[in-house]
């Protein structure tokens, strides 16, 4: 095994995987390792700390989803993938490998493990990703963002370590505001996320049923909403129609602010997203997108729900009646919406990103001293 302080980050894809790549990435950087990014060959570069170091891109395929055809493509291109993330390796000597889920890192983990480059894996859901499943039996530790994640094989629940999930430094930055304060005379801010499958439902169902609110409620909503490019100009006139204070646009910039800002949060259940929301301590509702892969969006949604943090709305439940009747109820319930922003505080894990370094430098002692054993 190498000895030097070289570690690959393997990622891509969503920002569910690449916001805590990069997160470790700048982690490890201040902790002085030399960080290098594999990645697949989909999209441009890479921002933030990934944008930093050394990138090198391997072909890789997904097979979720797909027809007997192109499942047979897919393999081939994990297959070519893996063969030029071995050989990028064998150049680079790293001491380990970190990867975070999807099918862009199946490559370089495969190669690692054919190499016995020491690997550790991070799962932002609450279930086991396909990608981390196949990877799991090879890897020396395991991290969840969850306290309970599903799907991890019997034989590898001894390498679970309950890190978190780490989230932006800038959202972080947003973390001692307090919850907004709750009177009649004030705004009550909505903050619609839509995030970036399934989200012409909240564009359909959120303003048709604001507008079935009475009128007095009506006047204190604010909503800023994240809509897809193709609704923006519709869900603006439905919200026109009804004279409600909207603030629409298909990508904000200052996502951490409007989260602090809000009194309630309307949202998919993606884990970057549920993970901005807790580490914030605002209350959501959050509706999962019904397509998502193993229904992971209902588990971390199911997570928030149980510890009091937010509800989880089935897509089929949501609808514009029912919406506009717990929005009623919600503006009764100022304790509740207190009550909950302070869950989603104390279930969040604003030194996740600390936790999973600490746990590959630990992984990195755990075998070296293995080997050293061996070796005497």
């Amino acid at each position: 095994m190498s000895t030097n302080r070289l570690i690959v980050l393997a990622a891509g894809g969503t920002g569910g995987h690449v916001f805590p790549a990069e997160a470790l990435a700048r982690e490890l950087s201040g902790r002085g390792y030399k960080l290098t990014l594999i990645t697949d060959q989909r999209g441009g570069a890479y921002g933030g700390a990934l944008g930093e170091i050394e990138t090198f891109r391997v072909r890789a395929g997904g097979i979720a989803g797909k027809g007997p055809l192109a499942k047979v493509r897919s393999v081939v291109e994990l297959g070519l993938g893996t063969y030029q993330a071995r050989n990028l390796l064998k150049d680079m000597q790293p001491c380990a490998v970190v990867g975070f889920g999807g099918y862009a890192s199946i490559p370089t983990m495969m190669a690692a493990g054919i190499l016995n480059i020491p690997t550790i894996l991070h799962e932002q859901n609450a279930v086991l990703g396909r990608a981390n499943r196949l990877l799991a039996k090879r890897a020396a530790a395991i991290a969840v963002s969850f306290p309970e994640s599903r799907g991890i094989p019997a034989s590898d629940t001894a390498k679970i370590t309950h890190t978190g999930m780490p989230v932006r430094s800038n959202v972080l930055n947003e973390r001692d505001v307090p919850y907004p304060s709750f009177t009649d005379n004030k705004p009550f801010n909505i903050l619609v996320l839509g995030g970036s499958q399934g989200a012409r439902v909240l564009s359909e169902v959120i303003p048709a049923a604001i507008g079935m609110l009475s009128p007095g409620l009506q006047t204190r909503i604010k909503i800023t909403q994240q809509c897809r490019p193709e609704d923006l100009d519709n869900v603006r006139e439905q919200y026109r129609a009804i004279k409600i204070d909207a603030e629409l646009e298909s990508f904000f910039d200052d996502v951490p602010k409007r989260l602090a800002d809000a009194h309630l949060i309307i949202s998919r259940s993606g884990a970057s997203t549920v993970a901005e929301i807790l580490a914030v301590g605002r209350p959501a509702l959050l509706i999962p997108y019904r397509y998502a892969t193993d229904d992971h969006q209902s588990l971390n949604a199911h997570a928030v729900d149980e510890v009091g943090a937010g509800w989880l709305i089935p897509e089929i439940d949501f609808t514009a009646d029912s919406l506009a009747a717990r929005l009623e109820s919600m503006f009764g319930m100022k304790t509740v919406l207190e009550k909950a922003a302070k869950a989603a505080r104390k279930a969040s894990r604003p030194d996740a990103t600390e936790r999973l370094a600490t746990l590959v430098e630990e992984t990195l002692a755990g075998v070296n001293g293995d080997n050293e054993r061996k070796a005497a």
